[in-house]
């Protein structure tokens, strides 16, 4: 047996018990020790204003249309940042005692299938409560620097930092997804990276993991267009990876870019931007300009750069970031049993969260 996370209806958080099915042959077990929790996307279902809610989406079309909802209540096993340490296996695709990377929600535990779901061993120097980042997270994050680099090389892109060496990047929006990607573009090379938020206490934290900041009150287009100059008439951004997903955000950022420069969008806009409707076909589409949506890589660039090799870039950034985004960006440690009350005050905004991750409260006791 195990305990899931699930919404009942908006607003209404549960962890219920669930049967965990038979371990199949070439399957494994593995208990949870963290489940980071997306105050983004997660918190659409918590709200009850994400897409799949209200309409079907069609796959085939790439279409939102009117219908029976593609996900309804309750809603089970949300999240997709897990690590899980394999407790059972009948597969010598990975040894018991492993610590793995996975995507399959809230769960105290879980039954895996090599051949139907995504893990990633996670080397024993990482530390085991960043692996949440390395099996979807940072993926997403690193895809972001991906369209970057083929806006630039196209399909001859080698580098994940191609599109941001040397060059002068900014970064909208200063949650877990902005800071991942500033560090990104740091590690990547970039000449300079700057975090543009309205929070100071967000701002805080992008100083101290080494990027440059501005405050969105201080007009940032304006300060760093007369600072980042090319060419007569030519200054600003060359890149821009707008990681917030309000309408005025994207504004913001159409505004820091250069003349020709590219903004990279990572935001999800679950209430649009009045008629384009931003949180539908623009999101999940992966539509112009540059969505970076973790479902696909840029063209020309899938036989290289899969979602493992994504990983592999993460686990790069974590063994030399690992410590501040440790001490900076995560923010609360939350017991399994905890959860439903936690992410209910996230949603109705009693509380608030950089990085919040779910943990074996004995384990987390006992170091």
């Amino acid at each position: 047996m195990g305990d899931v996370l699930t919404i009942e209806a908006p607003g209404k958080v549960a962890l219920v018990e669930e049967k965990l099915p038979e371990i199949p042959e070439g399957g494994f077990r593995v208990a949870t020790t963290h489940s980071g929790v997306s105050a983004g996307t997660e918190l659409t279902y918590v709200k009850g204003d994400n897409p799949y809610l209200n309409a079907t989406f069609d796959r085939e079309l790439g279409l939102f249309v009117p219908g029976t909802p593609s996900i309804e209540y309750p809603v089970r096993g949300i999240g997709y940042m897990q690590v899980g340490r394999v407790v059972e296996t009948r597969t010598a695709a990975v040894r018991e005692g492993a610590l793995v990377a996975m995507a399959y929600g809230h769960r105290t535990a879980y039954v895996a299938d090599p051949l139907a779901d995504r893990f990633v061993e996670l080397p024993a120097d990482l530390d085991p409560l960043l692996g949440i980042y390395v099996a979807h997270m940072g993926p997403i994050c690193a895809n972001g620097l991906l369209h970057a680099a083929h806006d630039l090389y196209g399909p001859a892109a080698r580098h994940l930092g191609d599109g941001v060496h040397g060059r002068r990047v900014v970064v909208v929006g200063a949650g877990v997804v902005g800071l991942l990607v500033a560090c990104f573009a740091m590690h990547g090379g970039a000449a300079e990276v700057v975090v543009v938020d309205e929070t100071p206490a967000r701002l805080e934290v992008a100083a101290a993991l080494g990027a440059n900041v501005l405050a969105v009150a201080d007009d940032p287009a304006v300060t760093l267009k007369r600072r980042w100059r090319h060419a007569p008439q030519d200054r600003g951004a060359d890149v821009v990876f707008q990681c917030r997903g309000r309408a005025r955000a994207l504004a913001l950022g159409l505004r820091l870019l250069r003349p020709q420069g590219t903004l990279v969008d990572l935001a999800f806009y679950t209430e649009g931007a009045d008629e384009v409707r931003l949180g539908e076909e623009f999101h999940h589409n992966g539509l112009s300009v540059r969505c970076a949506q973790i479902g696909r890589v840029p063209r020309g660039l899938a036989h290289a750069w899969d979602r493992e090799r994504l990983s592999h870039e993460t686990i790069g950034l974590l063994r030399e970031w690992g410590p501040l985004l440790r001490r900076h960006l995560v923010t609360d440690l939350v017991g399994f049993g905890e959860a439903p009350l936690f992410l209910g005050d996230l949603a109705a905004r009693r509380r608030q969260s950089l990085q919040a991750v779910l943990c074996d409260e004995v384990q987390e006791e006992g170091g």
